[in-house]
């Protein structure tokens, strides 16, 4: 990309070299070139995601979707998403600074940045998948957990490829993440299994119980 002007190609074909070879695209990816073409990428990223999660609001599909507001409530995911988009650009920057460090990688913020744009493309890819949660909670989680551990994938080659960090420790701190991840994800479904027996326990007992009592009166 120029440093002047965005080359929105480019930004396509980065986006697709990010996920289908993240290894060779990280080896040469540019760390340097400033902070506004990696918070373009960023903003693109989180636009897309905010308009496809608000087309599934409009259509009432998906978690978000459905509702007496469920117009405002699509409008308003747009909006969050460009939000959130911004803020973990940044957020997540200096979060893989503290990784990168402890891994012996570059400390650079710049370098930091523009991974962590890089990484974002996950962000549009989850939007467009997040229908399967409304459709069926236990696939949307199991189709979370991939998402995740697919970023982690991508993560591990900026980290390694691009910051430098050591491959060791890097897999370590990796492993250490997935199974985060993994332990999140089995209370998930604990959580939801426990959830979903109280209300067949009250279907079953506790509505009959009331109306019981409600007609002895």
């Amino acid at each position: 990309m120029s440093d002047s002007t965005f080359n929105f190609n480019l930004f396509i074909q980065e986006s697709k070299d990010v996920l289908m070879t993240p290894r060779t695209y990280f080896s040469s990816m540019k760390t340097t070139g400033g902070i506004a073409e990696p918070l373009i990428k960023a903003l693109i990223y989180g636009i897309a995601a905010g308009i496809i999660a608000m087309i599934w609001s409009l259509l009432k599909i998906g978690a978000m979707g459905g509702g007496l507001f469920g117009g405002a409530v699509g409008i308003s995911l747009l909006f969050f998403y460009i939000i959130m988009a911004v803020v973990g650009l940044f957020l997540g920057a200096v979060i893989l600074l503290v990784i990168s460090a402890i891994c012996k990688g570059s400390t650079d913020f710049e370098a930091n940045v523009r991974v962590t744009a890089s990484v974002m493309v996950i962000m549009p890819i989850k939007a467009l998948l997040g229908f399967i949660t409304g459709l069926n909670l236990t696939a949307g989680i199991i189709v979370g957990l991939i998402i995740s551990l697919f970023s982690l994938y991508l993560l591990y080659h900026g980290l390694v490829e691009t910051l430098k960090s050591k491959k060791e420790t890097t897999r370590i701190l990796i492993y250490i993440l997935v199974a985060i991840f993994v332990l999140f994800m089995l209370i998930g479904f604990g959580a939801r299994n426990r959830t979903r027996k109280l209300m067949n326990e009250f279907n079953n007992t506790g509505f009959k119980e009331l109306l019981k009592e409600e007609y002895s009166d």
